[in-house]
């Protein structure tokens, strides 16, 4: 979502404008959407290495055939482009050059499934002349951290040159993940709290269902889900479970306060992004950074704050569920649909909520911290996550029947839970499903991943 251009450039006078700005994103049910994001790893079909920005079969090259030959408008940091923009929908370039569609904010899962198929078909008509592919998985599983190619966005180099400093896994996460994401929406204060804590303490459930990163560097990892570990050791200062968000009095002001401390990376101004790594944002919002003396925070400056924090849920004018892995394209219409099956029927939002509740503190960061590696395997109580996952399931397909949103042929949006429930009744993770044939048919190689589960 953008902000209007007069917000933008508005100084910031007080704490109640950062608040005022996230409640300026409650909207009536009726305009409740959805928006779905997903990233994929781009790899040249005769050698399976990453494509760099540059040359004959790029980066580039596939985003500005994209353009010309789809309608895509075209945004440029110099003389690159970096981001192309259509009908309220985005294809951005993460740090190595996974290439995301942030789709547009859509009334069901049905568009969102055709959004998806469409951008799909976009790509693949590029890439294959090319000689490019695409992959959708959670982590690379072939190539090392060192043999990744970095895209020239300001931002990444700021955040390149910091990450080391707070954690030893923020420059995997950057150039060796892939995710899929939903952003969802929220009517009143009461209601964003509902459902931040709610997917939150569900979150790990979303990870075991998408685990899909077991291999590192051509070999198996020890983890099911690598990306989700990799969260865990990139900088502890804007990742994890967010234990206030469960506590008595949390709403738009508590986030603001954990957002307040969460360290600057950058400001962006005049077209060019200055290194605020580390930096207070309360003192750039009483203009007192050395690095640009004088210089005040705008609303602009708070807007680009809140997309650097990487918590498991984010709050911005709109809930951001980020647990799953990248997977393929069926997957990329199963993820918004447990969500929206979850959040947009009042009757599976309390079934949900009644199913979590009680986890303590404890029991949810066990889930956090078990569920990379055992996924639905992990035992949980009585039972497992296996277990968990199903009754989840259930509350989220009621849901999306209630909610009635039909395709031409009458099916409603349960349809797109399908690879999910699969999943658990056969007790196996895709990336268990791919570790079984690495060790089987693959004989010991991660190459056949390329051709087998490219889109």
């Amino acid at each position: 979502m953008s902000i209007p251009s007069a917000v933008k450039s508005t100084p910031i006078d007080s704490r109640q404008q950062l608040v005022d700005y996230l409640a300026a994103g409650e909207k009536p049910r009726d305009a409740w959407r959805i928006g779905t994001e997903h990233e994929k790893f781009g790899f040249l079909t005769d050698t399976l290495r990453p494509p760099t920005f540059e040359g004959d079969r790029g980066i580039r090259v596939l985003l500005e055939t994209l353009a010309t030959r789809y309608g895509w408008e075209v945004s440029r940091e110099g003389d690159n482009p970096v981001a192309l923009s259509r009908d309220k929908a985005s294809i951005t370039l993460e740090p190595a050059g996974q290439l995301e569609l942030s789709g547009a904010p859509l009334e069901s899962i049905h568009q969102t499934c055709m959004e998806v198929n469409t951008h799909l078909t976009e790509v693949r008509s590029i890439a294959e002349g090319l000689g490019m592919g695409f992959l959708g998985m959670g982590f690379q599983p072939k190539w090392r951290r060192d043999e990744m190619p970095w895209m020239p966005k300001g931002r990444y180099k700021i955040m390149r040159e910091y990450m080391p400093k707070v954690g030893n896994l923020g420059l995997d996460m950057m150039t060796r993940t892939c995710t899929v994401q939903v952003n969802l929406d929220f009517d009143s204060e009461a209601d964003m709290v509902r459902k931040f804590r709610t997917s939150l303490a569900l979150q790990p459930i979303a990870t075991a269902l998408f685990a899909d990163s077991p291999f590192t560097d051509g070999h198996p990892n020890g983890y099911l889900s690598y990306r989700s570990h990799v969260w865990e050791d990139t900088d502890p200062d804007r990742t994890g479970m967010l234990d206030f968000v469960f506590e008595d009095g949390f709403g738009y002001e508590r986030y603001v306060d954990y957002m307040l401390d969460v360290p600057m990376y950058f400001s962006y101004q005049n077209g060019n992004y200055i290194d605020l790594s580390g930096q207070d944002f309360k003192r750039f919002m009483a203009g007192n950074l050395p690095a640009v003396p004088g210089v005040r925070a705008t609303m602009k400056d708070w807007a680009d704050h809140l997309t650097t924090a990487f918590p498991e849920v984010r709050l911005k004018q709109y809930l951001e569920m980020r647990g799953a892995d990248g997977g393929p394209w069926n997957r990329l219409c199963a993820l918004p649909a447990l969500w929206v099956g979850l959040l947009y029927d009042d009757d599976a939002l309390t079934a949900a909520w009644d199913l979590v509740k009680d986890f303590s503190r404890a029991e949810r960061q066990a889930l956090r911290d078990g569920v990379p590696r055992q996924a639905l395997k992990l035992p949980f109580r009585t039972h497992s996550v296996r277990e968990l996952a199903a009754e989840t399931l259930k509350i989220a397909s009621h849901g999306l029947k209630r909610r009635a949103r039909l395709n031409k042929s009458g099916a409603d949006e349960s349809i797109f839970l399908e690879p999910l429930i699969e999943i658990v009744e056969a007790g196996q993770t895709p990336a268990e499903r791919k570790l079984e044939l690495f060790h089987g048919p693959w004989h010991g190689s991660v190459d056949p991943v390329f051709r087998e589960f490219a889109y």
